[in-house]
């Protein structure tokens, strides 16, 4: 039989666009599914840990000192910690979340989902950590101070002068002066150091500055004074970055040239709302007239459609290849003045994203590839069958079937490798896979007595939700009710402040603090500094609430009953939130991953009781731990304490109670090797991977990048 020309000629044309349609939905569907996807970006961002890299390498960077010099250089603090405070000042959290924003609205920029790319950036989170960033890093300033006796009155007001004026500039005075003031002495020196603050704090701050001198205490009056001493300095920053942000919200769009970027949505929007869907529209047709022209015999008709679908695949992954080579791995360079941190990153970023685009697009391809070769092994063994079954003898079904899994296979395959960014759980995505026993967790020891609270004697700066911001996942309390006057000398006899400490919180009674009723938190004695439990309760849920991917543990020294917690619990809404431990301590815990989903994300313990709430258990029936009465570093060690030797959870205590808290000290054993060394001597020793790694002064040393680095060894 002879085919017409014009038969044969459409043939032709119909294999070509068959070929070259399949290719195109392969393609586009690979973009919108990779490039075009915000979650592609978020997947990239995590497979390079950037936000890892951002605080580890990029901001340590010393070529990056002039830029972190210029944007916190009025701020209240030493250059030496900048990286530090900007880490403070934007959370990785935070940062993680503006970034999600930003990426989304490029994304619907470049989709043509919306008409104008509007990038901007809420900096109010920046502005408010501004605010308590003197807090939580004036007791670095005074961690190095040393005594230096002074022979008179005079010589000591000046010294002390000198001293505020230091903290005020954001300066470690290099020594404190010290004398035995009398009460008229101490007067005197309050009103030194109290013109250092605005005058409308001054009255507030008056009867603790005065009962610190009359007590010697010069450390404590300063740290008294200091927040309010540098507020000016703060507000300063504070007002420098409203500046920028024009308010409070920076409009980042227009400080970039977006020409390219509207050429290129141009291009997508071209792609993805006309040529993918026209592709698909004129793809089918074509396959179909090439089965209803075709030769008269169905196998032959079947081998056609196989060859123009394995052609079509085959064009798409040579069209993704061709475009890797044009472009390449890193078709963006970083800036001339970037740090090689930053460059680093920038490459590598690219190189995965390129990876990542290329396996998806391969894989798309792929699919009409194994449709083709499947129609074309059909032909081929039905042209073999002595018998060919009715369905050989119609072809229709495998071939409508054929081009049905091609074409939809191309289109939806890439979706797979779109992403929406890893998992993570407590910030990482390998932890979610890991039992709650098996993940070590940053924790703030007698995590309520803070600077910024005002405590006596405080063994932490930042506020708790602050600590949780940076990185604290346990959080060691103290429970109590207000102490009666007759029992404030029992309770200062067992408390572990220095004798100093003790008599001016003796002196102090009636004078600040009086008592009051209710449920507090307070290290060993109220009038030393308190919070109320339930509001404070309250605040943890809101951070829980606010950040769904963390779990967080409550280790509570209960000087409160068990009913009374339980009603300050319930009473802080957080009964939806608590994790009910197994009965049997020696059964395995739950994954992070499978305590997130079940929304009960916060574990709470006692040092003492246990129930009768199901959640309210006791620590040392779970878990055991060291010893906590260190003196020295030299004197920390792995010893059994309470609960013995085989707890499937461990909690290292790791701090010095010389006489209370010691800053000097944490700065040695907060050191990120310091806790590694311990946590793997006392892991070799009781044969445990340890939890909970309890600290002093979080913020001081870098405690938490040894957690990290412990929960990435176990990996």
């Amino acid at each position: 039989m002879v085919v017409p020309t014009r038969i044969r000629v459409l043939r032709r044309v119909a294999w070509i666009c068959a070929v070259l349609c399949v290719a195109v939905v392969a393609l586009t569907a690979t973009a919108r599914s990779t490039v075009l996807n915000a979650g592609f970006h978020r997947a990239v961002l995590d497979d390079e840990h950037a936000y890892d890299r951002l605080y580890n390498q990029v901001l340590v960077d010393p070529e990056i000192r002039p830029v972190t010099r210029d944007l916190l250089g009025r701020l209240p603090v030493p250059e030496a910690v900048l990286t530090s405070n900007l880490k403070t000042v934007l959370p990785p959290e935070t940062l993680r979340t503006l970034t999600d924003q930003q990426l989304g609205h490029v994304v619907d920029y470049l989709r043509a989902d919306t008409d104008r790319l509007r990038l901007s950036v809420d900096l109010r989170p920046v502005i408010a950590n501004v605010g308590g960033l003197s807090r939580t890093y004036f007791g670095d300033l005074v961690s190095s101070l040393q005594e230096q006796r002074e022979p008179d009155f005079a010589a000591f007001r000046t010294d002390l002068k000198d001293a505020v004026g230091e903290v005020a500039a954001g300066r470690p005075p290099e020594g404190l002066p010290a004398l035995a003031l009398t009460k008229a002495q101490a007067a005197t020196a309050t009103d030194v150091l109290l013109r250092a603050v605005p005058e409308d704090a001054r009255a507030a701050l008056r009867p603790e500055v005065a009962v610190a001198l009359e007590n010697g205490d010069v450390a404590t009056a300063l740290a008294a004074v200091a927040p309010a001493a540098v507020s000016e300095r703060t507000r300063d920053a504070a007002t420098r970055l409203r500046t920028v942000a024009d308010g409070g919200t920076w409009n980042v769009a227009a400080d970039l040239e977006l020409d390219e970027l509207s050429r290129v949505r141009a291009a997508t929007g071209l792609a993805l709302d006309v040529v993918e869907p026209l592709a698909a529209v004129l793809g089918t047709a074509a396959l179909a007239v090439l089965w209803f022209t075709g030769p008269g015999a169905r196998t032959r008709r079947l081998r056609h459609l196989g060859w123009a679908l394995g052609a079509g695949g085959l064009c798409a992954a040579l069209a993704a290849l061709a475009l890797l080579l044009a472009v390449g791995t890193r078709p963006v360079d970083a800036p001339a003045g970037w740090p090689r941190s930053a460059a680093r990153l920038l490459d590598d970023l690219q190189a995965t994203a390129a990876d990542r685009f290329l396996t998806a697009a391969l894989t798309a391809a792929l699919v009409p590839l194994a449709a083709g070769a499947l129609l074309v092994g059909l032909a081929w063994t039905a042209e073999r069958r002595e018998a060919p079954g009715p369905a050989w003898r119609t072809g229709l079904g495998p071939a409508a079937g054929a081009v049905v899994l091609a074409l939809a296979g191309a289109a939806l395959v890439p979706v797979a490798f779109a992403g929406d960014g890893a998992r993570r759980c407590m910030g990482s995505p390998h932890l979610c896979d890991r039992r709650y026993d098996e993940v070590a967790q940053l924790t703030s020891h007698n995590a309520m007595s803070t600077t910024a609270d005002r405590f006596i004697g405080p063994l932490q700066d930042p506020l708790i939700t602050d600590q949780l911001d940076s990185g604290v996942r346990g959080l060691q309390l103290d429970t109590y009710r207000w102490e009666r006057p007759e029992e404030l000398t029992g309770r200062l006899d067992e408390s572990d402040f220095p004798p100093e400490l003790r008599r001016q919180i003796a002196a102090a009674v009636g004078r600040i603090n009086p008592p009051r009723p209710g449920r507090w938190l307070c290290h060993s004695v109220c009038r030393a500094g308190a919070v109320e439990l339930v509001p404070e309760l309250r605040q943890i849920g809101q951070w829980l609430r606010a950040h769904p991917d963390d779990v967080v543990t409550l280790i509570l020294q209960d000087g409160i009953s068990a009913e009374d917690t339980e009603g300050a619990f319930r009473a802080a809404g957080l009964e939806d939130l608590l994790f009910t431990p197994d009965e049997d301590p020696d059964r395995p815990w739950p994954t992070l991953g499978e305590m997130i989903d079940s929304g009960r994300r916060l574990v709470v313990f006692a040092e003492q009781a246990d129930g009768p709430a199901p959640w309210y258990r006791n620590f040392y029936a779970y878990g055991m731990e060291t010893p906590f009465a260190f003196r020295t570093p030299a004197e920390l060690s792995c010893a059994p304490h309470r609960g013995g030797t085989d707890g499937q959870l461990f909690l290292l205590n790791h701090f010095i109670t010389a006489d209370g808290g010691s800053r000097l000290d944490a700065g040695v054993i907060n050191t990120r090797q310091a806790v590694l060394d311990r946590v793997h001597a006392c892991e070799r020793s009781r044969g445990r991977p340890v939890t909970f790694v309890a600290v002093d002064y979080v913020t001081v040393g870098d405690a938490k990048a040894a957690v990290d680095r412990l929960n990435a060894e176990r990996g």
